[in-house]
C-alpha cells in the first residue's frame, strides 16, 4: 500500500469533473434535440470523420469526443487505483465503477443514435450517467477519508438512520428518472405555470400533465423525507457528542430545495428558449450534485453501522 499523493487526488478529481461534463453536455444534446445531429452512424459523424458544420452535429459530435476524453481519463484513474491502492477494496470498488459506468453509458449512447429507443429506455441513460458521477465522487471522497486520526469513523450509526438513508437513496433514484422520462417525452410544457400546475391544485392526472405534476409532488415529499432525515441525524450526533453527518444533512437540504427552485425557474423560463437551456443545465447539475452526495450519506451509514 501507498501513501495518497496530491497527485492522484488529482487525478480522481478531474475524472469527477470530466464526467460532470459528460453529463451536462448528455443533457445539453436532449434539451437542443441534437440527438440525431450525426445521422445513425457511430463513431462517425454522417459518415465523416470532421462532422458538417450544423449546429446539431457540433453539438452531438462534442459530446462524443468529450465523452472518449474523460473514457480515457477514468480508465487512466482505474490503472493507477489498481496500481497503488489495490489493498484498498473501497478504493477498486469506485474506480471500477465508475470506469463500469462509464462504458454502459457509452455504449447506450451508440445504441441510441443506430437504433432510436423509447424515452423510458432513453430515461435510463441519464440515470447511468449519474452512477458514473457518483462512483467517482466517492473516490474522491475516499481519499480524502482515509486518515486513521479521523475519530468520527468509529461512532457507530443507528440502524434507521441507515435504513432512511438508503430509503431515501432508492426513492431519489425514482425522482431522477422520472425527470429523465419528462425531458425525453418532451412533457415539460405539461405544467404550466408554478407551483400550481395550470392554475390548479391537482390538474387533470392524464397525459403529459399527469407526468409533470407526479414529479413535482415526488420532488416535495423528497424534500420532506430529508427534513426527517436532519432532524433524525441531529438529535442522534446531539445525544452521542458526535460529528460529521449533520453537516452532509445540511447539505443535502440545501441542494434538494435549490433543485425544486431550478426547476420552477425551469417552468418560468420556458418560452425564453435561452435561458430555458441554462436553466435546464443548471436543474441536470443539481440533480446530479443531489444523488452524489447521497451516496456519499448511504455509503458513509453503512461504513459507520
Amino acid at each position: 500500500m501507498y501513501a495518497i499523493t496530491s497527485r492522484h487526488r488529482m487525478l480522481a478529481w478531474s475524472s469527477f469533473i470530466g464526467m460532470f461534463f459528460v453529463l451536462l453536455a448528455g443533457a445539453l444534446v436532449t434539451k437542443t434535440g441534437s440527438g440525431r445531429g450525426c445521422g445513425d452512424d457511430w463513431p462517425l459523424c454522417n459518415g465523416k470523420f470532421i462532422p458538417a458544420y450544423t449546429l446539431e452535429s457540433m453539438i452531438e459530435y462534442s459530446h462524443r469526443m468529450i465523452t472518449g476524453v474523460v473514457g480515457i481519463l477514468v480508465l487512466v484513474t482505474y490503472i493507477v487505483i489498481r496500481k497503488y491502492y489495490g489493498g484498498h477494496k473501497e478504493a477498486r470498488y469506485y474506480a471500477g465503477g465508475t470506469l463500469f459506468f462509464t462504458v454502459i453509458q457509452a455504449l447506450m449512447g451508440a445504441a441510441a443514435v443506430m437504433w432510436p429507443q423509447q424515452p423510458a429506455v432513453m430515461a435510463l441513460h441519464f440515470g447511468i450517467s449519474l452512477f458514473a458521477v457518483a462512483s467517482s465522487m466517492l473516490l474522491v471522497v475516499w481519499m480524502y477519508g482515509t486518515s486513521p486520526y479521523d475519530y468520527r469513523s468509529n461512532a457507530r450509526v443507528p440502524r434507521s438512520i441507515r435504513y432512511l438513508g438508503w430509503g431515501i437513496w432508492l426513492y431519489c433514484c425514482g425522482v431522477v428518472y422520472l425527470g429523465a422520462y419528462i425531458r425525453h417525452t418532451e412533457s415539460e410544457a405539461g405544467c404550466i405555470g408554478w407551483p400550481l400546475c395550470n392554475g390548479q391544485v391537482i390538474p387533470y392526472l392524464g397525459g403529459a400533465s399527469g407526468i409533470v405534476f407526479l414529479h413535482r409532488v415526488a420532488a416535495a415529499i423528497l424534500l420532506l423525507l430529508l427534513i426527517i432525515l436532519f432532524l433524525a441525524v441531529r438529535r442522534y450526533e446531539i445525544r452521542e457528542r458526535s460529528t460529521g453527518l449533520t453537516a452532509l444533512a445540511v447539505g443535502l437540504n440545501l441542494v434538494v430545495l435549490a433543485q425544486i427552485l431550478s426547476g420552477a425557474w425551469l417552468t418560468l423560463a420556458m418560452n425564453n428558449s435561452h435561458v430555458y437551456i441554462f436553466a435546464s443545465l443548471i436543474h441536470n447539475v443539481l440533480a446530479t450534485l443531489l444523488f452524489s452526495l447521497l451516496s456519499v450519506f448511504a455509503i458513509r451509514t453503512w461504513k459507520r453501522r
